[in-house]
């Protein structure tokens, strides 16, 4: 049913995390992600019993409402993955899949991390490690939005946010350092269990 979504809780103690703080984490999870499952599930309810006879390209209450319905579902999912992906040590098992597959389509580990960091420093929303389904390659995508730079077909392994809500409490304006810090702390297992279920 419509507006049933729920927060998922840390898999990880809030003071976990290397170099992110207990307190920007209960921030981040706790208000600006459960913002949005709260929005997603009020439009879910609001979709219910809208005037679909009303709807209009130019402006009516319905196409509001589908446009931030993707805003906050994607806002919603981004999250979900992006927590689910912390709480490791950034150790990359050489034996892991997804490990082996970011060798054969970036070159290297190196080159992948130098990307996803490039990715991270000039997004203003997300920068993104998908299994693209339409060519079958690992790629880094850059979102500045939550629904606007998505390609359609591939799925997000690994979310790495860079709104400055995700790191403003500890870093302040020193994305890189943020940065740093996130890939110290990226459970691959998960993002492995993800690329094994979807590549």
């Amino acid at each position: 049913m419509a507006g049933e979504h729920q927060l998922k809780e840390l898999p990880y103690a809030y003071d976990a995390l290397d170099g992110i703080s207990e307190q920007q984490i209960r921030y981040h999870h706790d208000i600006h992600y459960k913002g949005y499952v709260d929005k997603r599930n009020e439009i879910e309810k609001k979709l219910d019993t809208v005037d679909r006879e009303a709807a209009h390209q130019n402006y009516s209450e319905y196409r509001d409402l589908k446009k931030e319905e993707t805003f906050n579902a994607s806002g919603m999912i981004l999250h979900e993955i992006y927590f689910d992906s912390l709480g490791g040590n950034g150790q990359m098992d050489e034996s892991l899949a997804v490990v082996k597959r970011i060798k054969q389509d970036f070159g290297s580990v190196e080159a992948w991390r130098a990307d996803i960091t490039a990715c991270g420093k000039a997004a203003r929303g997300w920068a993104l490690l998908c299994w693209d389904t339409n060519d079958q390659k690992l790629r880094n995508y850059l979102v500045d939005s939550h629904h606007d730079g998505g390609v359609w077909g591939a799925v997000v392994l690994l979310a790495v946010d860079v709104w400055e809500h995700a790191y403003y409490h500890d870093q302040g304006p020193k994305r890189p350092a943020y940065l740093e810090a996130l890939l110290r702390n990226i459970n691959w297992n998960k993002v492995n269990v993800r690329f094994e279920k979807f590549a």
